[in-house]
């Protein structure tokens, strides 16, 4: 019985040491803020049914989309390369294959309106400090302009993969990889890390990024984090409320609200698990192997010690 109760007492604190180290990282300087769904209450639902062909029109021609924007899913590629991109406008204007996926409806249609607002960015580009966004607002075709806008969401919805298609590695690309590096996974704001034949391909591939980072830094003021480690450091909760109003927890930040769908949010978060913790699943399957195993060694020990010393107890 006493050798029972020492294994209880050992189990017992392992477990609590196990589960310290796995939680208690995720909440230091959480920062807690309501979320509210990615429903984005402040923008005015689209009230006019798209027409994915009049869109079509739209942002191949008088939206004028594809000046800056690759579709390559249209087999429309990008005007300039990232670096060139970045140091006209920033950063790199995302290719506009999967956003329908990936960003909320409202989102997109309120972004083609008025970018600065949609993106809570009027605090930095506004007339009173001279300071233009660098996407153009949409003045409209000659037409009804919400028509309009509701044509153009309508177009990139149906080029984008479908939602039940949609992976972490897309979502998170679209939606934050033109900022965020994930060094973890290879990631660069200027795409996947290749890999070098040769050390002057290493090196130009670094200098590019670098040029690209220079001018991330002139647009935002500082380099985005990498966020290799930010799904440990600092919780899911904290990432998915920033992630759907930075505002709520750096006012006057320069990072623009994302403006995710709650489905293109949940596979930005899978993707940032997977990165900040790519043994998770394995750790987890060997975890429960080894406490099977000592569970079962535990007992044949148990009997074993009775058997041996059963002529003394």
């Amino acid at each position: 019985m006493k050798e029972l109760l020492i294994l209880v007492i050992v189990s017992v604190f392992t477990l609590a040491t196990y589960y310290l180290t796995e939680t208690l990282p995720s909440k230091v300087n959480e920062i807690h803020a309501e979320s509210h769904g990615f429903a984005y209450a402040d923008l005015p639902a689209l009230t006019k049914k798209g027409n994915a062909a009049r869109g079509k029109a739209l942002v191949m021609g008088a939206g004028a989309c594809s000046g800056c924007h690759a579709i390559t899913v249209a087999g429309n590629p990008a005007p300039m390369d990232p670096v060139t991109a970045a140091s006209a406008y920033g950063v790199n204007p995302p290719d506009l294959s999967n956003v329908g996926a990936v960003y909320s409806p409202k989102f997109l249609a309120a972004l083609i309106k008025n970018p600065a607002h949609a993106l809570i960015l009027e605090h930095k580009f506004n007339a009173k400090n001279g300071r233009s966004f660098p996407m153009p607002q949409f003045y409209g075709a000659g037409g009804d302009k919400d028509q309009e806008i509701a044509d153009m969401v309508a177009y990139l919805q149906s080029i984008a993969v479908p939602k039940d298609k949609l992976t972490p590695d897309i979502a998170f690309q679209t939606a934050c990889g033109r900022c965020h590096a994930v060094h973890y996974t290879k990631w660069t704001q200027i795409g996947q890390t290749p890999k070098f034949k040769k050390e002057q391909a290493k090196l130009e591939f670094r200098t590019k990024e670098l040029n690209y980072q220079d001018s991330l830094i002139a647009y935002l003021g500082k380099l985005p984090p990498d966020l290799s480690m930010y799904i440990r450091s600092r919780g899911e909760e904290y990432i998915n409320n920033f992630m759907e109003d930075p505002q709520n927890y750096i006012k006057g930040t320069a990072m623009p609200r994302v403006g995710v769908s709650k489905e293109g949010a949940e596979k930005v978060m899978d993707y940032l698990k997977k990165a900040g913790d790519p043994k998770a699943a394995e750790r987890t399957s060997v975890g429960k192997d080894v406490m099977i195993f000592l569970v079962i060694f535990a007992i044949f020990a148990i009997l074993w010690k009775k058997e041996v010393w059963k002529d003394l107890h």
